[in-house]
């Protein structure tokens, strides 16, 4: 068991301790546990905007800054877009970032990039809100898609162990994005019994089953040379 958090030195230079509003970080006894990690998570005492993960008993802290040009500036671009499609097609609930997602059978519980539920699966009951007395406070059961944009601190974590717990949490569509590189490499990964299968990439369009659309995302630089980027999208008739 293990709790991976950045070391007092680093966080102290990044300004992280300066941003709290409590002296030090109080760790329950039992958070190695997906219940205790649940209850700190919720809880009060927990600093906002940590992001943070429990798989399979070990749990790791990001401390680390979010880089802007290779992380946030996607999030927006994709989340955006999933969004304005949600409203047009009805899809169900679409959420970004700082949402608690566990699964108690796959024994995961985080905070991914986005997270999209359909109303069949709100329905069926696949997914619940969990309530904390008139408040809904988690996400619990199997999303239909989640999103995770990989940063220096997350690769191991996204590309494999988050990987294999979505997929024993039977999430059925994992986009997994890494704007680090000189290409973009952008993977629509689909739930299959004996795991992900990456969505055929043709002329870089995808096809998602479960948006039922094909996307393709791009870069260009902006007028003072940053990164800006685009999701477009069509269905299936214009194909």
């Amino acid at each position: 068991m293990k709790t991976a958090v950045a070391p007092l030195s680093r966080a102290s230079k990044n300004g992280w301790f300066d941003r709290w509003p409590y002296a030090a970080l109080h760790i329950p006894r039992d958070i190695h546990t997906l219940d205790g990690f649940r209850r700190w998570v919720l809880s009060d005492e927990f600093p906002e905007k940590v992001r943070v993960t429990f798989l399979r008993g070990e749990v790791y802290l990001d401390m680390g800054m979010e880089e802007i040009r290779t992380h946030a500036a996607v999030k927006v671009e994709v989340g955006g877009t999933i969004w304005n499609l949600n409203d047009e097609i009805d899809f169900g609930d679409i959420y970004i970032n700082g949402v608690l997602v566990t699964n108690a059978g796959a024994q995961v519980s985080n905070n991914p990039d986005a997270v999209g539920i359909s109303w069949a699966s709100l329905e069926s009951g696949n997914v619940r809100y969990v309530q904390s007395g008139d408040k809904e406070t988690e996400i619990e059961g199997s999303p239909d898609w989640l999103l995770e944009i990989v940063s220096d601190s997350s690769v191991t974590k996204d590309r494999k162990q988050l990987r294999q717990a979505y997929h024993k949490a039977k999430v059925q569509e994992y986009w997994l994005i890494d704007a680090r590189g000189k290409e973009i490499v952008f993977q629509i990964l689909y739930w299959r019994k004996r795991g992900f299968l990456a969505a055929a990439d043709k002329d870089g369009w995808q096809w998602s089953e479960v948006f039922r659309r094909h996307f393709h995302l791009s870069r260009t630089k902006d007028r003072r040379g940053a990164w800006k980027y685009r999701l477009q999208v069509r269905d299936e008739a214009s194909e």
